[in-house]
């Protein structure tokens, strides 16, 4: 009971009316304002914020510092909440989730013609040294088109 009367001494009035406020904010579930949220929901913002509750942890009455968690762990989630990236990272597919969407879509059975294909398919043709090529080939009509090597006027 002796720490009890202590939490109400004038000296911890700070302390009471920051727990009330925190009561309040848990309770009634205000809106983060958009400026704050923007701020709040970056990686930097976040540890910020736990860097907070810890401290508050440390040097305030322990009832406060579980108040004060509580309360950072909601600021942060409604921050989220507030600027979209709670419904950007639970309802947007990831690339891993796409990928093997995608696989699945590309699953095909073998077919009669690549079985066709694969037996009509010339085998690798290895050129030697001392095998002569007996063809030469041939241009066809060019319709008065320059050659490639042409330097001229166009």
């Amino acid at each position: 009971m002796d720490s009890f009367d202590k939490l109400f001494k004038k000296e911890h009035v700070g302390q009471n009316v920051l727990a009330v406020l925190f009561i309040v904010y848990l309770i009634m579930g205000y809106k983060t304002p958009e400026p704050v949220a923007g701020m709040i929901d970056t990686t930097i913002g976040k540890i910020v914020v736990a860097l907070v509750a810890m401290i508050l942890f440390a040097y305030a009455n322990p009832i406060l510092g579980v108040l004060g968690l509580f309360v950072a762990f909601d600021l942060i989630r409604r921050s989220s909440l507030s600027t979209g990236t709670y419904a950007l990272a639970k309802y947007m597919p990831t690339e891993a989730k796409k990928y093997t969407e995608l696989t699945q879509y590309n699953q095909f059975p073998y077919t009669l013609e690549e079985e066709m294909v694969k037996k009509m398919a010339p085998t690798k043709y290895v050129a030697s040294d001392s095998t002569q090529v007996h063809f030469s080939p041939i241009l066809d009509d060019t319709h008065d088109a320059a050659p490639i090597n042409y330097t001229g006027v166009i």
